[in-house]
């Protein structure tokens, strides 16, 4: 059977790669310039673009199960292509969809739940590989700048996301489920520096920001306001979702969701100098 990942350049998408490939399934991976994409042996590369639900005719050929984004990989914005796709993949023969949830409702996901196909949403909150965007500071001056830093949040592992994923698409049992997906500890900003320091082996240090001053660091990179006002809203009071830990990830995939600790060893040389 062979399972089309679509997103398949993203944090999350090359992980639902990842994850179907460790299980011996038959990859197919869209992405909108097939040359510059890197994924290991035995990927099946092709190009595609969800905004042209014409241009995976060819991709969805002998698919059983279909993995979905809900927006523009380039522009950002929500596609509005669903039902067509939805339809598309029906023909083909598609049995089994899983859309990662884009943050809300979007025309993607409510076509996937009205599909008729057995489909699942995968809900992941905060990605540790956010993570990441501390890395030029610490490995420029050893620090990390953020405001609210006892803020909780139970972030989750990509490759548990993927692993998530990859078990709806395999196996009967997920249809019609939406899975909020968390990592086993709800950690502040200052345990996510203790763990990234100790992976790295070297100490980080940690200065808190005002409210003011995380907002004039913001607006001077340019993030759009809206942006702004969400990780305000969210980092001054996280809601209990987003710091409250579930076990999804070891009762869809039958093992435990993976540490930050473990995410921090994984990617230590980003953080070095």
């Amino acid at each position: 059977m062979t399972i089309l990942v679509t997103g398949a350049t993203g944090t999350v998408g090359r992980r639902v790669v990842e994850q179907l490939l460790e299980r011996g399934e038959h990859v197919r991976a869209v992405t909108r310039d097939p040359a510059r994409a890197e994924f290991p042996a035995g990927v099946d590369v092709v190009r595609g673009d969800l905004a042209d639900p014409a241009s995976l005719e060819s991709a969805l050929e002998g698919v059983t199960g279909l993995h979905l984004i809900t927006f523009d990989g380039g522009l950002f914005a929500p596609l509005t292509t669903g039902e067509e796709i939805m339809e598309r993949a029906r023909a083909a023969g598609v049995r089994r969809v899983t859309v990662l949830n884009g943050g809300g409702d979007t025309p993607m996901e409510t076509a996937v739940r009205e599909s008729g196909l057995a489909w699942t949403v995968v809900m992941p909150v905060e990605f540790m590989a956010n993570a990441l965007e501390w890395a030029p500071d610490i490995k420029a001056e050893g620090v990390v700048r953020e405001p609210f830093v006892d803020r909780l949040s139970a972030m989750v592992h990509e490759s548990d996301i993927g692993a998530v994923a990859a078990t709806a698409l395999t196996e009967d049992g997920h249809g019609g489920q939406v899975y909020l997906i968390t990592g086993p500890q709800a950690l502040t900003v200052r345990d996510k520096v203790a763990a990234i320091a100790a992976a790295r082996g070297q100490e980080i240090g940690l200065v808190e920001l005002t409210e003011e001053e995380a907002l004039t660091g913001w607006r001077a990179r340019g993030m759009p306001e809206d942006v702004i006002a969400f990780l305000i809203e969210v980092y001054r009071d996280t809601p209990p979702e987003g710091k409250t830990v579930i076990d999804t990830v070891e009762k869809v995939t039958g093992r435990p969701a993976r540490t930050f600790a473990q995410w921090a060893g994984e990617h230590a040389e980003f953080f070095r100098p």
